[in-house]
């Protein structure tokens, strides 16, 4: 009787799962809207005054969204001026939606991968997951993989598509 060989843990093949990139923090939104007068007009002395009487501790261990959901022209330094606060209280943003929150989070660990792991290596893309993971990671994954793998394939390492391979 011979012994049972796992053939995929013994291969080459680096798996890369996005869903581990996924930091399990609150997202909370930061709405602008709440400060324009009658959802229109942001008043300058009366939005500095607002929030400083904000208690930004509370966003402390939160990743937050800095937006504004009225159809309302907003100055850009308003929302940088969120951000300011902010940064004080060490609170990780972005100015932008909880889209945008996710596609910086994504990015921010993508571009901490160590690339020399993935030369001349066959690589799959792990497909499923239990946290959401934006079509956004997928394409930059990729992007930045592509040029040290030998080859490139998306799914289970036991059922794969092929993405890349690359010339010989």
């Amino acid at each position: 009787m011979s012994e049972i060989i796992n053939r995929v843990a013994s291969s080459p093949i680096i798996t890369i799962d996005l869903e581990t990139f996924f930091r399990t923090e609150e997202r909370v939104g930061f709405d602008l809207r709440e400060f324009l007068f009658q959802e229109l007009v942001l008043r300058e002395k009366e939005f500095r005054s607002d929030l400083i009487k904000i208690d930004w501790d509370w966003y402390k261990g939160k990743l937050v969204a800095i937006f504004c959901s009225a159809d309302a022209i907003v100055p850009n330094w308003a929302f940088m001026l969120v951000g300011t606060y902010l940064s004080k209280a060490g609170v990780e943003f972005v100015i932008g939606g909880l889209d945008a929150l996710e596609q910086y989070l994504f990015e921010k660990a993508i571009s901490e991968i160590d690339l020399r792991e993935y030369e001349n290596r066959p690589v799959v893309i792990k497909g499923c997951s239990k946290y959401p993971v934006p079509l956004y990671a997928y394409g930059r994954i990729m992007a930045k993989i592509q040029p040290y793998a030998k080859s490139i394939m998306y799914g289970e390492p036991c059922s794969t598509v092929p993405l890349y391979k690359a010339p010989k």
